[in-house]
């Protein structure tokens, strides 16, 4: 896991705070932008999940918290539904300027409203997925209904929301009703995602079917059949985020991590271009993979360093070896674990050990067998482990015969 805390200042000069999850093993295809709903915040764990979802399958993803929640600055009482759209438009900004501009914006609950007015706003946007969202954002009022009449009469209430207290000022209400989602999904003309519980007892999937029929196509819906609002069964909440990952590669340009157009006569090609740093493709046999090195070294570690890749073709012709040799034995051999690794130490055996530059290259190997074995049976595979055919090749005199390809 890739993820990074950023901050960036609300049109009103306050800090928001956010993380920005990135792929491991890739450089983002496209950026998300997450809405999470009503006085929530980033660390919702259903949050987490889809984000980290999406980023397996190559997004990256900003999740933030709207201005007066978690760790972003301001005063929740004087927040509004507007205020989380500008939010996001500035979290849009920060990552086009920062990063890449947002492709996909996510919301759930209210924020998936918020993403459906954004969506006007910021033009990088091609496609939109909603969860569990309402079909106006006035429906929030019936989450503060214990404090409506109090608003109404002296401009604000306390209200309990989620076994947590939040102020809630008049001109909320007020701005919740300048907003009509229907228009706004009718005139969005983007492709639109939405995602309901038939069970959700705290958004009713009506507003699933009333979102639907205002969007104009493409649109698509989702039944998250047996899941609650808040997504809390971790199950819900990956499907939810694969489902979107899949949804969206149909309206995004998605570039693969790995390049599979790459040919060869030989058995392995490599193929780096200049601006790449480390980052190579690879075929190897029929299969495709990166090779890289380590941030340490100045790469990107998406892919295994060259001689990782060494050391593990030793582990697997080593474990492969030892498992063939037993099975033509008969012994009871369920399982060879091989762990190798390569430096450069000094040599055990040289004629000059005592000089700084004697060194050798040195592959360390360590075989775990698990069976019922007696103690000669375990030396002697230790012996047939050196006879792995990757072993004597790295110990035989060997040569590489270089053409230059025009």
């Amino acid at each position: 896991m890739n993820t990074l805390k950023v901050e960036f200042h609300n049109i009103e000069g306050q800090k928001l705070v956010g993380r920005l999850e990135l792929p491991v093993d890739r450089h983002p295809h496209n950026f998300a932008l997450f809405a999470h709903c009503f006085t929530c915040n980033k660390n919702l764990i259903a949050v987490k999940n889809i984000s980290r979802a999406l980023t397996s399958n190559g997004f990256g993803v900003l999740r933030f918290d709207f201005t007066g929640l978690g760790e972003s600055e301001g005063d929740f009482a004087d927040t509004n539904f507007s205020g989380n759209v500008a939010d996001l438009v500035t979290a849009a900004d920060f990552l086009r300027e920062n990063y890449q501009a947002p492709t996909l914006l996510i919301g759930h609950s209210l924020g998936g409203a918020a993403v459906i007015f954004a969506a006007t706003e910021i033009n990088s946007v091609k496609a939109i997925a909603t969860i569990g969202a309402p079909s106006n954002p006035k429906h929030v009022k019936h989450l503060l209904k214990s404090g409506i009449d109090e608003i109404n009469e002296t401009g604000k209430a306390t209200i309990n929301l989620s076994g947590r207290d939040f102020t809630i000022k008049k001109q909320f209400l007020e701005d919740l009703e300048t907003k009509s989602l229907p228009e706004t999904a009718k005139a969005l003309r983007k492709p639109l995602l939405i995602m309901h519980s038939p069970q959700d007892d705290t958004v009713g999937i009506k507003n699933a079917e009333q979102i639907y029929h205002a969007a104009h196509h493409p649109k698509s819906f989702v039944s998250l059949d047996g899941a609650d609002h808040l997504l809390f069964d971790k199950k819900d909440s990956i499907y939810v985020g694969e489902v979107i990952s899949g949804w969206a590669k149909r309206y995004l340009n998605i570039q693969e991590k790995v390049d599979a157009t790459l040919k060869t006569k030989h058995q392995v090609a490599a193929s780096l271009d200049a601006d790449d740093g480390f980052t190579t493709q690879m075929k190897v046999g029929n299969h495709y993979m990166l090779a890289d090195e380590p941030i340490s070294y100045g790469g990107n570690d998406f892919g295994p360093s060259p001689y990782e890749l060494v050391s593990a073709g030793l582990s697997a012709c080593t474990a492969m070896t030892i498992q063939l040799y037993a099975k033509r034995k008969g012994w009871p051999v369920e399982n060879v674990e091989v762990h190798s690794s390569y430096s450069k130490d000094h040599a055990q055996d040289c004629e000059n050990c005592e000089a700084d530059s004697a060194k050798i290259d040195t592959f360390e190997r360590e075989i775990k067998l698990t069976g019922d074995l007696d103690d000669k049976q375990k030396q002697r595979i230790m012996q047939i482990a050196d006879k792995c055919p990757v072993h004597k090749t790295l110990h035989s005199k060997t040569q590489v015969i270089n053409t230059l390809i025009e």
